[in-house]
């Protein structure tokens, strides 16, 4: 697919897009179940979805998928792993969540070779580390309770520095955006925008709360570009826009990249009666500040050429979890811990008495042979095979056109 000179103009970029989409999910199963979030809500209108416990409505992450998840900075510096993709939320029941994760991870363990008794482990792991998560919505991870895998990514995160960044993200510390395959060039009225933008008062006091930056430093736009990102959002507006920060040019803090993405209507089923922002971007900042603080508030909603795009500072520290090759020990021990930071983010949205009660309803769906409750088990099992019917025939179709071109 010929990308060196990539178009311009917004209706020429969606064929190509939707071609860039699809290699992307027959790369591998696990890239399908990532980027296939709708395949998922079409399995919970079946007639196994309806035996899914109704835990308390509050806000879900909606897809809840390893790599939605990671460390993340807050505006004063601070770094913890929380949900990092929240374009599907909606308050709703949290056990989707812990199907959407468990099949993530069971889909992660396949992927790795690892025996099928190793996703009953992995279940057993999750239910106790989730319910674990509700019982201290407050308290700390423990280091001892960290897996490897997760141990060195944080690690990893509280290195980074601005140039880190700048040089995985725009293959270079100077303050453009190279055009090619990742950044496309933008339309006359796109630039514009931009810059409107970035002018407004609210925009500036986004990026300036972080805490190397002074409260009334300019921000200039320096360059921008439509952004080929993702996969389930490949065909949604997308850019990624350096800004200057300030005076100084050689400080750190003095530049950044910013994240304009589109938010669309979610996929996930919300709760009968559930009150929720109606402008999706509105709906996606909302679910950050109660899901991930740290996310959240460095989040603001907006419109941009009449579509409704969520705007976030890219930060260094801000990284995906890679967990495509795992041991027995690593995905147990990530299953368990990764399932306690959901469990914190749904507790925190609960009075004391509905997470006991939802704890105790979990507890009262334990089988006696595996420990972990029936219904994950049977739904885990059924997506597999739905995820991997589908996968397999997506990869024949896209063979197939990819063959006849």
């Amino acid at each position: 697919m010929d990308t060196q000179i990539p178009p311009s103009r917004p209706h020429g970029r969606q064929s190509i897009l939707a071609e860039l989409q699809k290699l992307k999910m027959a790369r591998s199963a696990h890239a399908y179940v990532r980027g296939n979030t709708v395949k998922f809500y079409e399995w919970l209108q079946t007639a196994s979805g309806d035996l899914i416990p109704n835990g308390p409505p509050v806000w879900i992450c909606g897809d809840c998928h390893l790599g939605n998840l990671g460390p993340v900075a807050s505006a004063k510096g601070r770094v913890e792993i929380e949900i990092r993709d929240l374009d599907q939320t909606v308050i709703g029941n949290p056990a989707h969540d812990l199907i959407r994760l468990a099949l993530s991870v069971a889909t992660a363990a396949r992927g790795s070779d690892l025996p099928g008794v190793t996703t009953a482990h992995i279940l057993e792991q999750m239910m106790d580390g989730y319910e674990e998560g509700l019982a201290h919505p407050s308290g700390k991870p423990k280091k001892s309770d960290l897996t490897a895998p997760v141990q060195n990514v944080l690690k990893q995160a509280l290195r980074r520095k601005w140039h880190h960044l700048a040089s995985e993200r725009i293959q270079d510390v100077s303050p453009t955006i190279p055009i090619g395959k990742r950044f496309w060039p933008l339309s006359v009225a796109e630039k514009r925008e931009i810059k409107r933008l970035f002018k407004t008062e609210e925009m500036r006091h986004l990026i300036t709360r972080l805490h190397n930056r002074d409260n009334d430093d300019e921000v200039r736009v320096l360059d921008a570009a439509y952004w080929v990102k993702g996969c389930s959002s490949l065909g949604r507006l997308r850019y990624a826009v350096l800004l200057g920060v300030g005076k100084q040019s050689h400080k750190e803090g003095c530049f950044c990249l910013v994240d304009i993405k589109e938010a669309v209507e979610a996929a996930a089923p919300r709760s009968p009666g559930a009150h929720m922002p109606r402008d999706n971007a509105s709906r996606v900042v909302e679910g950050a500040c109660q899901l991930s603080p740290f996310l959240g508030e460095r989040m603001r909603a907006a419109h941009f050429l009449g579509r409704e795009v969520v705007v976030r500072e890219l930060l260094p520290q801000d990284l995906k979890l890679e967990l495509d090759q795992l041991s027995r020990e690593d995905a147990t021990a990530a299953a368990r811990y990764l399932a306690a930071v959901i469990g914190k983010a749904h507790a925190r949205q609960m009075e004391a008495a509905s997470r006991e009660e939802w704890q105790a309803d979990l507890q009262r769906h334990r089988s006696k042979n595996l420990d972990a409750p029936s219904w994950l088990w049977s739904s885990v099992v059924e997506l597999m095979a739905t995820h991997e019917v589908a996968y397999l025939e997506h990869c024949r179709k896209y063979a197939l056109e990819a063959g006849g071109s």
